[in-house]
């Protein structure tokens, strides 16, 4: 069973970073795309960027040049740095990742991201 564990989420004012890691334990699978979706008060969930195996992004228009996303394939995690965070980044940040192999995405639970004005 794949579980990806979120951290990093929090409060923060607006202008501010923070970086959010997601690591999928285990090393009998192979991680292929990750990336984060989230999900605004009210709204629906999103795509804020993505990263494949081979290090290739791409991101949300919203986000473009003030969040990063990395990953370290030899831990299977993912990460995001925000900067330049707006109340409109405000949401439940979710990891998403394709198993190499597995016919379906896995989800993490989420963590809560809060950007104060």
């Amino acid at each position: 069973q794949v579980q990806l564990v979120e951290s990093g989420g929090g409060l923060v004012q607006a202008g501010g970073s923070l970086t959010l890691s997601c690591a999928a334990p285990g090393s009998d699978f192979i991680t292929n795309t990750m990336a984060w979706h989230r999900q605004p008060p009210g709204k629906q969930r999103e795509l804020v960027a993505s990263v494949t195996r081979g290090g290739n992004t791409n991101y949300w228009d919203s986000v473009k040049g003030r969040f990063t996303i990395s990953r370290d394939n030899a831990k299977n995690t993912v990460y995001l740095q925000m900067n330049s965070l707006k109340p409109e980044d405000t949401g439940v940040y979710y990891c998403l990742a394709d198993i190499v192999g597995l016919p379906r995405t896995f989800w993490g639970r989420g963590t809560q991201v809060t950007v104060s004005s």
